[in-house]
């Protein structure tokens, strides 16, 4: 069947179609139809039924004979450490782990808080919350100790399990110290802690409160796995980059089930048994649904991998491993291909290996400039998938289902609404608009399975933050527009678009003529404060390495760019040469937090931030061209 046919049978019959995808999963009690609408634009999906999500992702695979197949291969190029883990030794682990927990008072429905490095561990940590209907709420590990505070207040849990520390090339993140300083700071206190004790650094014990990950499971009675209702949390993820309060995204059981199971195939184009590698971390939403759930669920191998796209040694660390393994998808971040990209521009290193077992590849969590798209397809010959979608979503709002059918690609585009989002283009009082015009993206209520019902204790402030701007949609917070053909195209986040004398332009739309430059790797435009013009954009740009053309001449023909490319109106002057951008650990750049800095306006610091050094080197930039008065 034609992607077409597909969307258009969602259409016409959604419920039909989500609970066709259901029967893909073992229930415990089938539910008896697919959508309860609780009223006032609040949905659940499969609510009626029992299910467990541990047992989808783990037991059943061992009932059906695949006990032997890998499950995860842990592969650590910065401890030098590969590993196989099969389905039956998973659950075996799994089930132990479980039992511990239980035997220490975690029961359905108690919150567990995950604080840990990408370490097979971290997943089973996972995964045994889910075998007891415990509700988990991962914090990507080495997280501040005031940010983890303020997650304990919100989620309240009985337990955390945490490592002695993570690595980075180069140094040791020690977990342990936050950690502690993270439950002294919170009002809520847990009951214990459970510690995985890394080689690389040993930490201390709390007693009375701390216990060890080995030493706690000796001897135990392996837990079962505990059928929960299809509504019931499967867990908490709290949002990146928010200040003050966090936002907990809630994740139903049986709705990421049947969506993520469903997006294995039809989407990402893997059968049960082959490799799938998301190169992200399991404190992001791409590590919960993709690095996790999404593949176990499906049959398929999954690879943790602790290391970075450059300097774990090289920049062919990727094409190794995908290699190594026989990774058939690889999904990962636009920034990661830029990083490999600037370190090896001409593709020596994707040479070194046989990469014939990469069909495709899958690109999320921030725009894809078309620069970075056409250098991967050109380096690695198979189709390179732009795909949108939130941490709200959990799931892809828009991509190219290669699992259905490979669509024509348009660059800047992630092409076409999956099954399930009925995309629609609002201007600012709510009307749609015509093809081709910018406006704030909305999806038509109700949203698809797996996707945020609500925020963890927080219905106010969900509907606040999502449903009221315009009613009967969900607001994405993005700006962006659709072609005559349906295809999507992501703008900027609505904050954004800047006003430049009446004229709404896209930063997106500026970055891609940035990012057409040869010498330049990577960049960033923002709005700044202009007395005249109300806005004026401003670039930052990152070079390729080797690039050795005066910074001035760069900037002129960037200039020019932009000029020819959208136009005078776009009213682009200025742009600095930086050596990096501020990001947030998952590589999302930090525009806004720049905009304050060039406006002179009061930032906190954002909690999520890679390197806080780079602040000033964006400040100091600032200031050579008038910005940012010191």
């Amino acid at each position: 069947m034609a992607y077409k046919d597909i969307y258009e049978g969602w259409k016409k019959d959604p419920e039909g179609f989500w609970m066709d995808a259901a029967q893909a999963i073992d229930w415990d009690q089938a539910p008896s139809k697919a959508l309860f609408d609780k009223g006032d634009n609040l949905f659940e999906w499969f609510a009626d039924a029992k299910v467990n999500t541990c047992w989808n992702a783990v037991d059943r695979h061992v009932e059906a004979g695949r006990g032997e197949q890998t499950a995860i291969i842990y592969d650590s190029p910065i401890t030098h450490t590969k590993r196989e883990i099969s389905f039956v030794e998973l659950r075996n682990r799994v089930a132990t782990l479980a039992g511990a927990l239980r035997a220490k008072g975690v029961e359905k429905g108690d919150r567990v808080i995950i604080y840990m490095p990408m370490i097979p561990e971290a997943l089973e940590a996972m995964l045994a919350c889910a075998r007891l209907g415990a509700v988990h709420s991962v914090v990507f590990g080495g997280f501040a100790a005031n940010e983890l505070a303020v997650r304990i207040d919100d989620a309240k849990p009985k337990a955390i399990i945490a490592a002695s520390c993570g690595l980075e090339p180069g140094r040791v993140v020690h977990y342990k110290p936050l950690l502690d300083g993270a439950i002294d700071l919170a009002t809520h206190k847990p009951d214990f802690c459970v510690i995985f004790q890394r080689e690389q650094e040993v930490a201390e014990l709390v007693p009375g409160r701390d216990v060890n990950w080995h030493g706690f499971q000796y001897g135990v009675e392996p837990a079962e796995c505990v059928p929960v209702e299809g509504n019931h949390p499967a867990y908490i993820l709290y949002t990146s980059g928010t200040t003050g309060q966090p936002k907990g995204v809630i994740r139903h059981t049986a709705g990421q089930l049947v969506a993520l199971n469903w997006t294995m195939k039809n989407l990402y184009n893997v059968e049960p048994g082959d490799v799938f590698w998301a190169a992200s971390d399991v404190g992001w939403v791409v590590g919960h649904s993709y690095i996790c759930y999404g593949p176990l669920i499906h049959g398929n191998t999954t690879i943790v991998f602790e290391g970075k796209p450059v300097g774990t040694p090289d920049a062919g660390t990727f094409w190794r491993v995908i290699s190594e393994h026989k990774v058939k998808s690889f999904f990962t971040a636009p920034t990661a291909f830029r990083a490999v990209k600037r370190e090896d521009p001409k593709g020596e290193f994707v040479r070194k290996y046989d990469l014939s077992c990469l069909k495709q590849v899958y690109l999320a969590g921030e725009r894809a400039d078309p620069d970075t798209i056409v250098w991967a397809q050109d380096q690695l010959g198979v189709p390179v998938v732009d795909h949108w979608w939130q941490t709200e979503t959990g799931w892809a709002i828009a991509a190219n289902p290669l699992g259905i059918e490979e669509l024509p690609t348009k660059l800047g585009s992630p092409t076409v609404p999956m099954p399930g989002y009925d995309v629609t283009i609002l201007d600012d009082a709510g009307h749609p608009v015509e093809p081709g015009t910018l406006g704030a993206i909305a999806i038509k209520l109700p949203l698809p399975p797996g996707t945020l019902p609500t925020l963890w204790n927080a219905e106010d402030r969900f509907k606040k933050s999502y449903l009221t701007t315009f009613p009967g949609y969900y607001e994405t917070g993005d700006a962006g527009m659709m072609d005559e053909d349906g295809y999507v195209y992501i703008m900027a986040r609505t904050d954004d678009v800047i006003n430049v004398a009446g004229h709404r332009l896209s930063t997106g739309a500026m970055e891609e003529v940035l990012a057409g430059h040869p010498d330049v790797a990577e960049c960033a435009v923002i709005g700044v404060t202009d007395q005249l013009k109300g806005q004026m954009p401003v670039g930052f740009l990152c070079l390729n390495a080797g690039a050795d053309k005066a910074h001035d001449d760069v900037v002129k023909e960037v200039v020019k760019l932009v000029r020819e490319k959208i136009g005078p109106v776009a009213a682009f002057k200025l742009a600095v040469v930086v050596d990096r951008l501020p990001k947030t650990r998952s590589g999302k750049i930090l525009r806004g937090t720049m905009v304050n800095i060039a406006d002179g306006t009061p930032y906190k610091m954002p909690a999520t931030i890679d390197d806080p050094a780079i602040l000033d080197e964006i400040k100091e930039a600032l200031q050579t061209i008038g910005y940012a008065k010191a």
